[in-house]
């Protein structure tokens, strides 16, 4: 049994696509829908799912249950609950945790996961840095482990493992707290879990640019599942502008956002701001009083909901996970993806020393995306 644990919509739809491109899933084929045989459903496109893969053919999920480790932001919970709806219309097992429940939830979910630990053959997690998965895997031994994407993070995890560095999140400035010091044996014997050893293979299920330390293995995600199952969209002839949750993390300062934003819709003409899960209502509120932008609030993972459509002619995005994973998931569409680059005086002094050129990195790095330098 391949037992996987996710916090986040995107964690569940790199999930979904890991396990699609496992062998002996159905072929990716314009047109036709990749569905069990058997099966029968609805995507959320309204399209007919019930025709199989191909004449005389048949095939069965790979054996997955996926843990919900639910947060308590209510975005992320609601998109959660609709991509655990997706994973259950693919047959696949779907356990939904109150782990941040109380002060006695994680004792709880840990004795109740326990045994499903003993059980698993793989363990697939979607974010090596969450203190919860890393106490999970303190729980493990010999056992395979593939990480799949949680966005950009996924660079940083890989160049720390390669590296020998502890785990830490690119924008955190590294100040060792109570909490930290505490915490310090869970991080080091889980990154002890995330490095392969003869009895353990490690997996990176990415669609990002990384260079793996010796013995890990990275697969190619193509978003083949997401093109399989939605699309292709209708593109209208303005553009879209793709938020992100930077001023929220405390990496860039929060006039400078809005001055930013209004900036790009005025020179490309956007009407639209999708809207990441982690962005503060009051932030999202001054953007469309100061720049006339509708605001959308997505109910699935922008890759989704651009693949379904309607999505502008231009996609335009800071740097973040998107201008990695949009030209791969809307392949083939026509749609331009365009990155705007982050001016350093746009970053707070707060931010992490690391910042500035984490997210150049993130900007140089894609594949098939047009740049655009950051407005005056």
């Amino acid at each position: 049994m391949n037992l996987a644990f996710v916090e986040s919509p995107v964690q569940l739809l790199n999930v979904l696509e890991w396990a699609h491109a496992r062998p002996g899933a159905p072929p990716t084929l314009p047109g036709v829908p990749a569905q069990p045989a058997g099966r029968t459903g609805t995507g959320l496109a309204g399209t007919d799912r019930t025709a199989s893969p191909g004449a005389g053919t048949s095939w069965a999920p790979t054996e997955l249950t996926v843990v919900v480790l639910s947060p308590t932001d209510p975005m992320s919970r609601g998109q959660l609950r609709r991509m655990a709806e997706l994973a259950r219309d693919e047959g696949y097992t779907v356990r939904w945790q109150e782990a941040r429940g109380g002060a006695g939830a994680p004792l709880k979910t840990l004795r109740r996961l326990g045994p499903m630990l003993h059980r698993a053959e793989r363990i697939v997690i979607g974010d090596p840095f969450s203190r919860y998965v890393q106490l999970l895997l303190t729980l493990v031994r010999s056992k395979d482990l593939t990480v799949v994407d949680d966005g950009t993070a996924t660079m940083e995890f890989v160049a720390q493992l390669a590296r020998g560095e502890k785990l830490v999140r690119w924008h955190r400035r590294g100040r060792r707290g109570p909490r930290e010091l505490v915490l310090a044996p869970v991080t080091f014997l889980a990154r002890r879990r995330l490095t392969p050893s003869r009895t353990r293979k490690v997996e990176v299920f990415t669609s990002m640019p990384v260079e793996p330390p010796p013995g890990v293995t990275v697969t190619a995600n193509r978003f083949a599942w997401t093109r399989s199952r939605f699309g292709p969209p209708r593109i209208t002839r303005g553009a879209d502008l793709v938020g992100t949750s930077l001023v929220e993390t405390g990496v860039v300062d929060p006039d400078q956002y809005v001055e930013a934003v209004g900036a790009l819709a005025r020179t490309h003409g956007a009407t639209r701001y999708f809207a990441h899960r982690r962005e503060s209502s009051e932030k999202l509120h001054r953007l469309a009083v100061e720049t006339g932008l509708e605001i959308v609030r997505p109910d699935l993972p922008l890759e989704l909901i651009a693949r379904r459509g309607p999505i502008g002619g231009t996609v335009l995005s800071f740097p973040s996970t998107v201008v990695h994973t949009l030209p791969l998931a809307l392949a083939g569409t026509g749609v331009k993806v365009a990155v705007c680059d982050i001016a350093p005086e746009w970053l707070r002094d707060s931010a992490s020393p690391r910042a500035q050129g984490f997210l150049a990195g993130v900007t140089g790095t894609a594949r098939d995306v047009h740049r655009l330098p950051a407005p005056a």
